[in-house]
């Protein structure tokens, strides 16, 4: 397990709970803690890696500053909560990452943002924006919005999810327990922890607990389900202690955990998505340039394409076909069909003059583009 080790990983996601972050007796952040935290994700943002915070709290934070009662709050008392709480997390977070002069962008997702195409895209492109600004994305839920029916319910599994739009390569889930054990160790002393996971079998979600604090809904069970969202999507995943300080650091320093593999990477397992799990709305016929561009690694840009075929929106598979309609690839295009077809054979700066928006260069970025070998005669 020598080779596992933060340093080695360029995009980190980082999901911190509101047991975790909220003093549940005083109701308000555990400042030195944070601080603490806030340090160890400043230390891998200055090597130079990406690192995004998934955190909850936000109806926690909500409930003390409103001074509400202890006890279940009703649906419309949580969002309200929340929509207070939102606003103080932000600051905090902003706060301590700010002390190390580092930018925080907040982001609030649904679940349908992870599901829909759509919002999907559009929430992906936000989070690679602030990246490259060098910015730190804090996710969390939207809880104003989300409802019972529509909502994760625990950020374990939403972490996983914007770890995977992200395409990060591993994903850090600190809890109140250091990492996952044959049994659960609040019931059985004889409990011992394992280390390594590297497949996800039933034995292992057997081993899973329900939840044991007041502030989270998750518990093992939820992370469970993260690490198979997570390594299904080519993402290494750590569970780790959050009740010491420098949780980050303890993990480098070789301290307690749990790693979940993934025998894939990002990229492969996200094109192996798009390439065979997504039924293609359209067509784009290219020229022979845009084949070469193509299989040389590059985008696919307005310029290169022929023809459209099919009702398409944005964020659709579609299959790219060259000249000789023979297939090149499958990609997720970044316009709708009746745009593609405005600026198709027209260069970027062209195509945003004609739909009055400074729109996405690329057609099909290389990143949404699996490029393979001819799988078909068909036009």
């Amino acid at each position: 397990m020598s080779s596992l080790h933060l340093k080695r990983f360029r995009r980190i996601v980082v999901k911190v709970g509101s047991s975790l972050l909220i003093d549940s007796d005083a109701g308000e952040v555990r400042a030195a803690w944070l601080t603490a935290l806030a340090a160890d994700i400043a230390g891998l943002h200055g090597e130079g890696r990406d690192v995004l915070i998934v955190s909850s709290g936000s109806i926690a934070l909500g409930r003390s500053r409103l001074k509400l009662p202890r006890g279940t709050l009703k649906l419309e008392e949580s969002q309200a909560a929340a929509a207070v709480g939102q606003i103080a997390l932000a600051r905090i977070w902003s706060k301590v990452l700010g002390d190390h002069g580092i930018g925080a962008g907040q982001v609030l997702v649904t679940l349908q943002d992870t599901e829909e195409r759509r919002r999907y895209l559009n929430a992906r492109s936000t989070i690679a924006k602030l990246l490259e600004w060098r910015a730190v994305p804090v996710i969390n839920e939207n809880d104003t919005v989300a409802t019972n029916e529509i909502r994760y319910g625990d950020n374990d599994r939403l972490a996983a999810r914007v770890a995977s739009m992200a395409s990060a390569d591993l994903l850090i889930l600190l809890s109140d327990i250091d990492g996952l054990y044959d049994a659960p160790p609040h019931l059985n002393p004889d409990a011992k922890l394992i280390p390594l996971v590297k497949r996800v079998t039933a034995d292992i979600e057997a081993m899973a607990g329900s939840a044991a604090s007041e502030l989270s809904r998750g518990g093992m069970r939820t992370k469970i389900e993260a690490a198979k969202i997570a390594t299904t999507s080519g993402i290494h995943m750590l569970i780790a202690s959050g009740k010491i300080d420098h949780p980050l650091q303890a993990v480098m320093d070789g301290g307690r955990c749990t790693w979940f593999l993934t025998p894939a990477n990002p990229v492969t397992a996200r094109k192996r998505w798009i390439a065979g799990s997504l039924e293609p709305k359209g067509t784009l016929i290219i020229d022979a340039g845009a084949v070469a561009a193509l299989r040389a690694g590059k985008s696919l840009l307005p310029a290169g394409v022929i023809r459209v075929d099919g009702q398409f929106a944005r964020g659709d598979a579609v299959i790219v076909r060259g000249p000789n309609t023979h297939e090149i690839g499958r990609g997720l295009v970044a316009y709708d069909a009746d745009d593609a077809e405005k600026i198709k054979g027209r260069s970027s700066s062209d195509a945003a003059q004609i739909l009055g928006i400074s729109g996405r260069a690329e057609m099909i970025h290389r990143d949404d583009l699996v490029v393979g070998g001819q799988r078909g005669d068909a036009g």
